[in-house]
């Protein structure tokens, strides 16, 4: 089973994927709160990116409505998995405060 490999999903698009990559926690010494705090960054920019090209495109600017669309859905997309991971945090944390010692 040693030869087990995982292949990425062609055309899927991970948020802050290479950012993340870069600064994993075990090599470079970077806090839980640091990586979450530029995951939040990147959602956030991808956010402004979509509203800014969305407000390009109602003032009549040279945008095109698919680029539009897709930034849009990136910004949706990387939302949803932020709220996700939010989710699982305060789930867990629950899950701790739930123990007794």
């Amino acid at each position: 089973m040693s030869n087990v490999t995982i292949s990425p999903i062609p055309n899927a698009y991970v948020p802050g994927a290479s950012s993340l990559e870069n600064s994993a926690p075990a090599s470079s010494g970077e806090s839980f709160g640091s990586v979450l705090s530029n995951a939040v960054n990147a959602v956030d920019q991808l956010h402004d990116a979509a509203a800014t090209q969305v407000s390009n495109l109602m003032r009549g600017g040279g945008g095109d409505l698919n680029d539009v669309m897709i930034a849009v859905e990136k910004a949706d997309v990387s939302f949803q998995l932020m709220m996700q991971v939010r989710n699982k945090i305060v789930s867990a944390y629950q899950d701790i405060e739930k123990m007794q010692f």
